[in-house]
């Protein structure tokens, strides 16, 4: 209780009360004989003397004092009473004290009861400090987490983040991927920093590594060589087209594939795609551990079959196929007249190209003008190439596994597309095995492009396969060069990024390393950036989760039993990947030198270096054709900012890159690792049980395994969320609204309302948790450790975009703009709105019948 306020100092020698038998000009009492009079004398003395006018406005100016000060305790007690509630554990409520403010002040406490916990006092270690710093400057208070929940918990970190010139997109994976570059580019700068790998194998493979990473930093020798490499390739191509063959040899035989069929082959064994696409996976309507052919449609030069509906776009994208036609001819007669060293006696193919040879005529005069043969042949180019994007299957039925699932004989798809002989095209790859039967995921797609194919000129079908080339292959040339400006060009456009700005070139250089050696490089990462207990206590999150998805299960009350018991089963048989693979393995630098036996790397043929990588992936993805799975490999390498689920071996998969802050530590409590990473678990986890990923069974295999009341409870939960997002928008650019495709992204969407199961695991851990002090609080928040939760979980999906590149986004992505993924989930989870206190009427808390809850 405060004290009274000090006399004043003028006034100390007067006392401030005074008693009749008490001389107050003297010490002693004038009565000798007389008793000292009692207290309850003094005070009837003192309230019988007549008050000074001095007194009387001291007595007013104390109760006046009194009076405040009982105002201010009140005030202080209520908000302290409201923020002890908060950050009780046990729920108990505090004490109460009441102040009543009269002309005296009585203080009443609260009768006794058990004794509330200590107060819990927050970290103050550096880290403690630094990482509260790090979440409350990126929040935006001014906003109303009720309303604009993306906004309020990431708009300081976007004001301090403004988009990049070079970029179309930034946003907190981004970031992060910078930051694990920065770890690779040290250890391939810096040898000191590798100094602890002294095996002979560590340094093959760090040689090889950084003699890739060198020949992509020397910009000089690449403006030096020009277009040169790709003059080399392009010469092949069309030297394979015209018919003069591609020799395979095999223990047995020797095989001359010609043509089309061998054009196509070079191309996907360089990584290029054109025409169609071939990839080797299970075959999950029979034995989904099987890998067997599946045939595909082929990506397109514009990013979706939308784009050749806009005359804008599709004239742009014209002009770039026609600089780059033109450009590529140019330099061919260059080389032609004053032949390099490398430019060899194959390349000198006339006629020049492309069609007819402008050379003929004796005339000068009449000499075609090679910029209009250019812009008429891109013409027919790019009217070919929107006959193959019509041919193409709708983006949201692609996401039906059933749908694209068509499991035919060989001979079906060697009769719909006769222009390839697909034994001589599967000969190039696998000599040995042919397969015979193909998975077809959109069975017309093949005779369209037969029809397509018979329909059109030889000359219009080659300079198709060129541009294909130049478009995948010129980022790999000098900047200097025409060909990369040109598509670059197009890339500014499709994506918005400012005219003629380009990143820096060590960090692309070091996206290239990852791309071509990633599980090299994860090798060195995984030692600098997830050491300890790191991942245990990542493992331990998912597991968490899991089993709270389980929990969950029999509360459902759209899942009947038999299907709640199925996907518990299913849940149990996950395979759960953390941090790096052991195929290759990331601890023995000998199996990744296994792995990458075929890549060839040299300091100073970069582009040469790009091709050998592709043509390695290609031969190891053959080469699992009709073998059982590996279930040691993975799709991703250690130092990937991202994680997946894989329908046909059941697994989630969590590489060390996206193990990191703002997504998780093994440092911080467990409210903000459950928020964040645990959010990324849960998606990955749910996939399992989503649109399409609940067709599969524990083993893999598609099959309707769920009972029809189920899957009828699971359709009606499917069409709300379906609806939910396809009323979003973004702006076109143009004025107008682009909406999110709910089907397309419906997956993802259902994949995101996992985030509840990671809010129950951490809450069903928590008092374990915080007995061992995992729980700890940090400096100057005043937010709840739950609201931490939703805060931790909101602010990893803090991104800016530029208009072209979300308009691109909606078009092309399964996962919907990252506002939405934060408060479309946010929507859909009470408990969220419990934890920030939101009204009934805030647009995050909408009423029950209109969230889309699928777990609860």
């Amino acid at each position: 209780m405060d004290r009274a306020p000090r006399e004043s100092t003028d006034q100390e020698a007067a006392p401030l009360l005074r008693n009749s038998e008490y001389d107050p000009d003297g010490d002693e009492f004038r009565n000798e004989n007389a008793e000292p009079p009692t207290l309850l004398e003094r005070i009837n003395a003192i309230a019988q003397e007549p008050l000074t006018p001095l007194t009387q406005v001291l007595l007013v100016v104390v109760l006046i004092l009194l009076l405040l000060s009982s105002v201010f305790i009140g005030l202080f007690a209520g908000e302290y009473t409201k923020l002890k509630q908060h950050e009780r554990d046990d729920d108990r409520a505090p004490p109460t004290i009441t102040v009543t403010a009269t002309s005296v002040i009585t203080t009443t406490a609260a009768p006794p009861g058990p004794t509330s916990p200590p107060a819990e006092h927050a970290c103050l270690t550096s880290e403690c400090i630094i990482l509260s710093a790090s979440i409350l400057s990126s929040l935006d208070e001014s906003q109303d987490p009720c309303e604009n929940f993306f906004d309020f918990a990431n708009g300081g970190w976007i004001a301090d983040h403004p988009l990049p010139a070079d970029k179309g997109s930034f946003g907190q994976f981004e970031a992060l991927s910078q930051d694990n570059k920065r770890v690779i580019q040290h250890f391939l700068e810096t040898p000191s920093a590798t100094s602890a790998f002294t095996t002979s194998d560590d340094d093959i493979l760090l040689q090889k590594l950084r003699n890739f990473y060198s020949s992509c930093l020397n910009e000089n020798r690449l403006d030096e060589i020009g277009t040169e490499p790709l003059i080399h390739f392009v010469k092949t191509l069309q030297r394979l087209f015209r018919g003069q063959g591609l020799e395979v040899k095999d223990e047995k035989i020797t095989l001359t594939v010609k043509g089309l069929t061998a054009a196509m082959a070079f191309l996907h064994s360089r990584g290029v795609d054109a025409l169609f696409s071939f990839s080797v996976e299970g075959d999950v309507g029979v034995d989904p551990n099987y890998m067997a052919l599946w045939f595909d449609q082929a990506s397109l030069g514009l990013p979706a079959k939308e784009y050749y509906e806009e005359d804008s776009i599709v004239q742009v994208y014209q002009n770039i196929v026609a600089r780059l036609l033109y450009t590529l001819s140019e330099e061919e007669e260059k080389l032609q007249q004053n032949p390099t060293p490398s430019f060899t006696e194959n390349d000198r193919t006339w006629p020049s190209w492309p069609w007819p040879p402008w050379d003929t005529p004796e005339d000068e005069e009449e000499k075609p003008n090679r910029t209009e043969i250019a812009h008429k042949l891109a013409k027919k180019v790019v009217k070919f190439e929107t006959r193959l994007a019509n041919a193409t299957l709708d983006p949201d039925v692609y996401q039906d596994p059933f749908a694209t699932y068509n499991r035919l004989p060989l001979s079906n798809l060697t009769e719909s597309l006769p222009e390839i002989n697909f034994s001589e095209y599967f000969a190039t790859f696998t000599p040995r095995t042919f397969p015979e039967y193909v998975i077809i995921t959109y069975p017309a797609y093949p005779s369209s492009v037969s029809e397509i194919l018979s329909e059109t000129s030889a000359e219009v079908i080659e300079a198709y396969l060129v541009v294909r080339a130049a478009l995948a292959l010129s980022p790999n040339l000098g900047m200097a060069t025409e060909a990369w400006q040109a598509q670059r060009a197009l890339v500014e456009t499709l994506t918005g990024i400012k005219k003629g700005a380009v990143g820096d070139r060590a960090e692309y250089c070091v996206g290239k390393v990852e791309q071509t050696l990633g599980f090299a490089a994860g090798r060195y990462f995984v030692n600098e950036t997830f050491g300890g207990d790191s991942r245990e206590k990542g493992t331990k999150v998912i597991t968490d989760i899991i089993a709270a998805f389980k929990a969950s299960l029999p509360n459902v009350p759209w899942l009947d039993k038999t299907s709640a018991d199925a996907a518990a089963e299913k849940a149990d048989a996950i395979r759960v990947k953390v941090g790096y693979p052991i195929s290759p393995d990331t601890r023995d630098p000998a199996s990744i030198l296994r792995y990458y036996r075929t890549v060839n790397v040299d300091e100073d043929t970069y582009f040469e270096n790009i091709l050998s990588a592709a043509a390695s992936d290609s031969f190891k993805s053959w080469l699992q054709l009709g073998q059982r799975r590996n279930f040691n490999q993975w799709e991703m390498w250690p130092s990937m900012v991202n994680a997946y689920f894989n329908p046909p071996a059941n697994e989630i998969v969590f590489p060390a890159g996206i193990l990191q802050p703002p997504f998780f530590s093994r440092d911080w409590p467990s409210y903000l690792s459950y928020g964040g990473f645990g959010m990324v678990a849960a998606h990955e986890l749910t996939h399992a049980f989503d649109s399409a990923g609940r067709l599969y069974n524990q083993e893999g295999k598609l099959e309707n395994w769920w009972t029809n009341s189920s899957n009828a409870g699971f359709q009606v939960r499917q069409e709300c969320i379906e609806a939910q997002y396809s009323a979003y928008t973004v702006d076109d650019g143009k004025g107008g609204k682009i909406h999110v495709n709910g089907i397309m992204t419906s997956g993802e969407n259902i994949g995101d309302t996992g985030l509840i199961q990671a809010y129950r695991a951490w809450k069903a851990q928590y008092s374990e948790s915080f007995q061992a002090g995992g729980e700890f609080l940090l400096p100057g928040m005043k937010y709840t450790r739950e609201q931490l939760f939703f805060i931790s979980f909101g602010r990893i999906w803090a991104n800016t975009m530029k208009t072209a590149a979300q308009v691109q986004r909606v078009r092309t992505d399964p996962h919907s703009p990252n506002i939405y993924r934060v408060e479309g989930t946010l929507s859909n989870i009470p408990e969220f709105a419990s934890a920030f206190n939101c009204s009934k009427t805030a647009k995050l808390n909408p009423p029950p019948e209109k969230q889309c809850r699928f777990w609860s």
